[in-house]
Formats: structure tokens, C-alpha cells, sequence
């Protein structure tokens, strides 16, 4: 007799165990971090999709010490660039180096060889090395000196950024913008978080020492294979496809935008809502699960006319109104 809990796709009993190992994982971050659930559960849902996640706030919100929690928290290799106005892309990628023994160039790897990168304060550095990246988010991959050079797996790139009117700071690029699975925004903390912060420093809190605050590792490669498959087995009806479709068309008719979602944008859209409806519990896709994630999916891929910026509209406003407009499937 076939055992209940297996299917000829895979074992659905591991599909739970990833799923409680993913939401231990949230717990770990918490640890460390406090308040930001939804830049959290942004960062599971990357993993989940092998997508990458921009995060911007001012300075002072926990940015770079999220993604450390995350890589304390992952059974995982883990690389951090700070990203400065000299960086060079032989410094992210790496370089050919001539070893004087064998009178021979060698490939010295860069810290983008790792299973998850850190890269810090990304808009600080020129374009031509913020476009290094392009490749190694897109193909998953390196070329130097003409040869392709595949990277680790699981691959995310968790980038940090300052908003761009900060002094000091180069926008990045539609390209490269696009990469990126979800642009998240780090908020200032409500009162009784910022008192749970100072609460926390009072009682010896050192955030460069996160193993002291009982951060352990509670998930690995094995565990994100799982949920990654049990994700791929969420169905998602013709008339969810439909909506995310007409949602980014929507855009693109926008007065507000110069530029609206391209088709990349929509199929970002459709995975989140599928790891997102995944991790809560469920295994089709509902309509509440694309506008959960229409915001961290859509904001950076849509450009506003300058008149309408002027006019104080931001991205969100115009895709809150797309997503009030846009009929929603019964």
C-alpha cells in the first residue's frame, strides 16, 4: 500500500519539514531584528523563487544587519562587498592572476562565488560596476576572459541601498533594477519597536556578534530544495494568470508612467504569488496572494513622469490604484 504522505512527484512530508524549517527561520531573524516581517518573509519568499532582493531605507534601519541574521540563520556560504565609489568589477567578479611558479595566468574567484551575497550600499558605486552583476543575477554565471564560469548553488543576491536623493549615491539602472525578484522598503520602526531596540542594546544586544544572540542556522540547501519543489507543484489557475496579466498591462497604460511592467515583471509577479501562497499553507494561488506581493514585485520596474512626480506621486500610489481598478477573478 502506497504510504499516504508520498507521491510519485516527491515526498510531501519533506515539503512540511522545509515549510517549518523556512518559518524557524523567520524566527531566528527575529532575534536579531526586530519588527520588519514583511522585508522577512521578502527575503524567504527570494529564496523560494532564486530570485533577488533589493532592499532600500535610510540609514539606521537594520538593512545590512537583516541579511547578516538571514546568512546566520542559512546553513549557507555567505559574502559581503561594501560597495564604494573605487570598487572595480574584477573586485566583485574576480580576475586572471599570474603566478610567477608556473608562468601561467590563473582564475582567482571574486566574493561573487558564494551561495549568498551581501552587497552593500550598491548604489555607492559607478554603473559599470554595479552592471557586474547583471550576468551573475541573470545567467547565474561569470565570464572572464571569455570563459563562462558557472556560480553555486542556491545563488541570492541581497543588495542594500540608500534612496537615491542621499548624497553620494548612483541610480541604479533599469537593467539592472530589473533583476532584482523584489525591491523591498525597509521603514522607520513604530514607537514600540524602536523602545524593543533600545531595550535590547540596554541588555548587551552586540549586533556584530549575532551567534551571543542565540542566532543558529535552521535551514539549508536540502531544506530550500524541498520547498522550491513543493512551490513548483502550487497551482495556479488560468484566471490568476489572466489577472496578473491584466495587472501589468494596466501599467502600462498608466498616464502616471513613462514605463510600465515589462513581461519579466509579470512572471516575477506570478512566482511570488505562488511562494507566497506556499508558505501559508495553501497549495493553488488566490488573488490575495498577487496583491500581497504586487508592491515588492512591480514598484522598481515602473518609471513615473516627471510630471507627475512633481506632482508627489510615487510608484505605489500608481499600483495601489491599478490594483483597485483591475477586476479581480471570482
Amino acid at each position: 500500500m502506497t504510504d499516504p504522505t508520498t507521491d510519485n512527484a516527491g515526498n510531501t512530508g519533506d515539503a512540511d519539514t522545509a515549510r517549518a524549517s523556512l518559518e524557524a527561520l523567520r524566527a531566528e531573524i527575529a532575534k536579531a531584528v526586530v519588527g520588519q516581517d514583511p522585508a522577512v518573509t521578502g527575503l524567504v519568499v527570494a529564496l523560494l523563487c532564486r530570485g533577488h532582493v533589493l532592499l532600500e531605507g535610510v540609514p539606521g534601519v537594520a538593512k545590512t544587519l537583516l541579511v547578516r541574521a538571514l546568512a546566520s540563520a542559512l546553513e549557507l556560504d555567505t559574502k559581503r562587498v561594501q560597495f564604494t565609489p573605487d570598487l572595480m568589477p574584477s573586485d566583485v567578479t574576480g580576475s586572471l592572476v599570474y603566478d610567477a611558479r608556473t608562468a601561467a595566468f590563473s582564475f582567482q574567484p571574486g566574493p561573487v562565488f558564494t551561495n549568498l551575497l551581501l552587497a552593500d550600499e550598491i548604489n555607492r558605486t559607478p554603473p559599470k560596476t554595479q552592471s557586474s552583476l547583471l550576468e551573475a543575477m541573470e545567467e547565474r554565471q561569470v565570464t572572464v576572459d571569455g570563459t563562462p564560469r558557472p556560480l553555486p548553488e542556491p545563488f541570492l543576491v541581497a543588495a542594500t541601498q540608500n534612496p537615491v536623493e542621499y548624497e553620494g549615491t548612483y541610480p541604479l539602472p533599469e537593467a539592472q533594477l530589473d533583476r532584482f525578484l523584489l525591491k523591498l522598503t525597509i521603514p522607520l520602526p513604530s514607537r514600540q519597536d524602536e523602545i524593543d531596540v533600545l531595550t535590547r542594546h540596554a541588555s548587551g544586544f552586540n549586533p556584530r556578534d549575532l551567534r551571543a544572540a542565540g542566532v543558529r542556522p535552521v535551514a539549508g540547501p536540502a531544506d530550500l530544495e524541498a520547498a522550491r519543489a513543493a512551490v513548483a507543484k502550487t497551482t495556479v489557475s488560468p484566471e490568476i494568470t489572466a489577472y496578473v496579466v491584466d495587472i501589468c498591462r494596466a501599467t502600462r497604460e498608466s498616464p502616471s508612467l513613462t514605463l510600465g511592467v515589462s513581461p519579466r515583471g509579470a512572471t516575477a509577479l506570478l512566482a511570488a504569488a505562488r511562494a507566497w501562497a506556499w508558505l501559508t499553507g495553501r497549495d493553488y494561488v488566490i488573488p490575495d496572494d498577487v496583491k500581497a506581493l504586487a508592491l515588492p514585485a512591480l514598484r522598481h520596474r515602473v518609471q513615473l513622469r516627471p510630471e507627475a512626480e512633481m506632482e508627489g506621486v510615487t510608484t505605489d500610489s500608481v499600483i495601489n490604484s491599478v490594483l483597485a481598478h483591475v477586476p479581480v477573478p471570482r
